[in-house]
């Protein structure tokens, strides 16, 4: 279904840009490692979007991006932003939802935009969240250094109500990692407590394969020991750390880089990837400071990495 109808935007006019990319490599989309579209969380461009939110979908296509994952709205509706996406001869298959008080506008937007999965990361257990839902977002940091192998038990118990809200809705509800959930704890990780406390129906794993090699862990392990959990992939890379990292924040969090130029070695996670046979989607996502080049160039150095994996 997805290829028919990137052939029918193609051959329809709708996707002028993707269609002059094909015509210059008309193996170019076929070329990556997991043979499917190479995608691109927008958080990567997430600073250019609300300054030109067409015009920059169009140069993601461009560089051969097919696929993409929202990472908020930009005030635009659902058919707004799926006018966007088909006139850049984009598909989106997951959106990620903004904040933990937003996951019902969230799985409105997947279903008007025509997406599968609703993501979540870093959600905060019910001790952190006031009367109303709202929480205090200059506090998260502190609140995500306090979190304990309980309190995993709790995010665990809101993953599964988010997987009953999305299946409700026809859709699937994923967890997103980064590497706070790696930390240690005297009964193993908060990252395993997710995997042994979730419903393996109603919760899939979005697997940030950066994120979880800066905390010193093996994507491909993971993979290869829980095929059915992971149905997405995120493509990311840092540079090399003395130790293992389990902050997201300054000056804990690892430097990122463009892939190819750190340190995580992407073949056997591709390889296990292969071999599980569940992925439906990986996308690009870089982080931010982009210290060696606009971010528009960067996507295309993450992009060509990808491309001559094949």
């Amino acid at each position: 279904m997805k290829r028919s109808r990137r052939e029918f935007l193609i051959q329809s006019g709708a996707a002028l840009t993707a269609a002059a990319v094909v015509a210059g490599n008309p193996f170019r989309l076929q070329a990556n490692p997991l043979g499917l579209p190479i995608g691109i969380q927008l958080y990567t461009v997430k600073d250019e979007l609300p300054k030109d939110y067409d015009g920059t979908l169009a140069q993601v296509a461009a560089v051969g991006y097919r696929e993409v994952e929202l990472a908020g709205f930009f005030g635009k509706k659902p058919a707004e932003i799926k006018a966007s996406l088909d006139k850049a001869g984009l598909h989106c298959g997951s959106i990620h939802i903004p904040a933990p008080d937003q996951a019902s506008e969230a799985m409105d937007y997947a279903k008007g935009i025509g997406a599968k999965y609703v993501v979540s990361s870093v959600l905060l257990p019910k001790r952190f969240t006031p009367a109303g839902g709202k929480v205090n977002w200059d506090a998260v940091v502190t609140m995500l250094k306090s979190l304990t192998l309980d309190d995993y038990k709790s995010i665990a118990e809101e993953c599964n109500r988010l997987g009953e809200q999305a299946k409700a809705a026809g859709l699937q509800f994923a967890y997103h990692n980064h590497n706070i959930e790696f930390k240690p704890f005297p009964g193993g990780t908060g990252y395993d407590e997710l995997l042994r406390s979730t419903d393996p129906q109603l919760v899939k794993f979005e697997l940030d394969c950066g994120w979880m090699s800066s905390a010193g862990h093996n994507p491909a392990t993971y993979i290869a020991k829980y095929p059915d959990r992971y149905r997405m992939l995120h493509i990311k890379d840092f540079k090399l750390t003395s130790k293992p990292s389990y902050g997201m924040w300054p000056p804990e969090s690892p430097e990122p880089t463009e892939l190819g130029r750190g340190n995580i070695d992407y073949k056997p996670i591709f390889a296990a990837a292969k071999k599980a046979g569940k992925i439906e989607w990986y996308y690009v996502e870089q982080e931010p400071p982009y210290n060696d080049m606009p971010v528009l160039e960067a996507i295309k150095v993450d992009y060509e990495y990808l491309h001559k994996m094949s």
